[in-house]
């Protein structure tokens, strides 16, 4: 017998796909490891067992990501023939569908920028001769688009250099704090506008997902599947993930211990969740500790890494000065935004526990460095619970995985 889970994929996603009718070539747009809980792994198993051999490709969702590894694959989608998974490469294989004008991407950012964009997807989405693709992910709080998935998940996902770069700087430069836990912002009309005037012709298919809370508000379930074509499907998604995902405070956090699953988090690029989610609720002069077993580097891309450990996370004025002189970094406005996200911009403090990366390391990025182990006995972690606990290192908000949501002080999520 399935479990509840799948059979809740099940009755949302069937009825939709029987509507389509017979497909002969299927591709499949899936979340890499860093989307573990979004129960990608139930979704294109269910796929496979319905298409069978029509479905001929997956394609990880991977935008800047590092290359899912052979383990990762069978331990994420284990119902599913690894021969079947291909790989997004962000810097070739890339076709351009069309590009959004100077002033549309103007009007969104406010006057601040003054470039088009370029909407850039894998060769295989665009050339692949595929009937359906069926674009699967997880609808969470997001730092540049707002709520994760959908379009973003072609267009990023599966896009290229300038149209990643272009569309992250845009959401630094609008700020993030009028992005995260929205649906319309101006990084999602930017998707929209793509997908509606250059992506007609693809057979886009949307299985979205929403993780929340179970009912002992320990560990998270599957609480929603929407499957369908067109945008109505992203917004009763995103409607329950505010519901669910969203923490809204009545008072800011002085002190947060985050702790970073090693499987999930493997570089601050990811890690820094635990910075983009808290940041809205974290009080001014307040300490964000950040236990990071797994994280080994900077950046998931060679280049951004070397970028980080040039310039740190430093804030918003320091980084677009170093865009404006470093011809480099203008050419990587995806890594200039991770460092403006990084940053606390001043208001507290953050302090890195690695298991990879050096004291030396960390500190030249603009963290503080602690130890991990130290830290980890400091708070007691296995004891801790999500949200406000009192242990002998005194009173600490704790939040096992940052990527689960978003926090926020009430007064400071605008509507």
């Amino acid at each position: 017998m399935s479990d509840p889970e799948t059979e809740l994929v099940r009755e949302s996603l069937f009825p939709a796909l029987d509507r389509l009718g017979r497909r002969r070539r299927v591709l499949a747009l899936v979340p890499d490891a860093t989307r573990g809980r979004s129960r990608a792994g139930i979704v294109l198993g269910l796929l496979c067992e319905y298409y069978g051999g029509a479905l001929t490709d997956v394609l990880p969702a991977l935008g800047t990501h590092e290359a899912m590894s052979s383990a990762e694959i069978t331990a994420m989608y284990p119902a599913v023939q690894a021969s079947l998974f291909r790989v997004h490469d962000w810097r070739k294989d890339l076709v351009t569908l069309g590009r959004v004008p100077v002033k549309f991407v103007q009007e969104l950012s406010e006057g601040k920028l003054s470039y088009d964009w370029p909407a850039e997807v894998n060769r295989l989405v665009a050339e692949g001769g595929h009937d359906l693709i069926v674009s699967v992910g997880q609808v969470v709080p997001h730092e540049v688009a707002g709520m994760a998935n959908h379009a973003k998940n072609v267009f990023v996902g599966t896009g290229g250099v300038d149209g990643i770069n272009r569309s992250h700087f845009l959401g630094a430069v609008f700020g993030m704090e009028r992005i995260m836990g929205r649906l319309d912002t101006p990084v999602r009309a930017l998707f929209d506008y793509a997908e509606r005037e250059f992506a007609q012709a693809l057979p886009l298919f949307w299985a979205l997902t929403v993780v929340g809370p179970d009912e002992s508000g320990q560990t998270d379930a599957l609480k929603g599947v929407f499957a369908g074509e067109g945008r109505s499907c992203l917004e009763e998604a995103a409607a329950l993930s505010q519901r669910l995902n969203v923490q809204l405070l009545d008072k800011p956090i002085t002190r947060a211990v985050v702790r970073l699953d090693p499987h999930e988090f493997k570089s601050t690029w990811l890690g820094n969740k635990a910075i983009y989610r808290l940041r809205m609720a974290m009080a001014d002069g307040g300490e964000l500790i950040i236990l990071a077993p797994g994280v080994q580097r900077f950046g998931e891309d060679p280049a951004i890494d070397r970028l980080i450990r040039k310039y740190g996370y430093r804030g918003t004025d320091t980084t677009l000065a170093a865009v404006a002189a470093d011809p480099d970094l203008a050419a990587n406005l995806s890594a200039a935004a991770h460092l403006i996200h990084g940053s606390s911009e001043g208001r507290f403090s953050i302090s890195y526990c690695t298991g990879g990366l050096s004291q030396e390391e960390v500190e030249a990025a603009g963290f503080r460095w602690r130890d991990l182990a130290a830290e980890e006995a400091r708070w007691k972690v296995p004891e801790l619970v999500p949200g406000l606990n009192q242990v002998e290192g005194g009173e600490a908000f704790y939040v096992p995985n940052p990527a689960a949501g978003l926090w926020s002080v009430r007064s400071r999520f605008l509507p």
